[in-house]
């Protein structure tokens, strides 16, 4: 008996971990497009160097993670490693379909690859301290 109670435990609360993982996910794209119009518009005016723009959308792609994660597991208390891993993994790759549609050419290569990767470790490190401050806070 005591094990269909665990699966039924188990199933009733990877609904809301599966909903705050899609929020998280859908809350970092919007706050990366609103980032990197923000950029574009600062690019536009100013004369700053093309060498600035990797390094800023590292930073963008980062800040996006992190509100993701934060925003997307405020009602969470647990799983921080792996719900924060999943948005940002989730975020990256959803991130590279938008805007390899916005660029108008789909090119799959070692950087993408880094880029996930990258997502997916800032995400795990943002879950991780986002789930550990709201339990020393309660």
């Amino acid at each position: 008996m005591k094990k269909r109670t665990k699966v039924k435990e188990l199933k009733s609360s990877s609904s809301p971990i599966l909903k705050y993982i899609l929020q998280g996910s859908l809350i970092a794209l919007c706050t990366s497009l609103i980032l990197i119009l923000v950029f574009a518009f600062i690019l536009k005016f100013t004369n700053i160097s093309d060498s600035i723009i990797l390094p800023v959308n590292q930073v963008i792609k980062g800040i996006s993670v992190f509100i993701g994660v934060f925003l997307g597991l405020k009602k969470s208390k647990e799983l921080g490693l792996v719900c924060g891993l999943l948005i940002g993994f989730i975020y990256s790759i959803i991130a590279f379909l938008v805007f390899s549609i916005l660029s108008g050419g789909f090119s799959f290569n070692i950087s993408v690859l880094t880029d996930i990767v990258f997502g997916a470790i800032i995400g795990a490190i943002c879950g991780i301290i986002c789930v550990n401050i709201k339990k020393s806070t309660n």
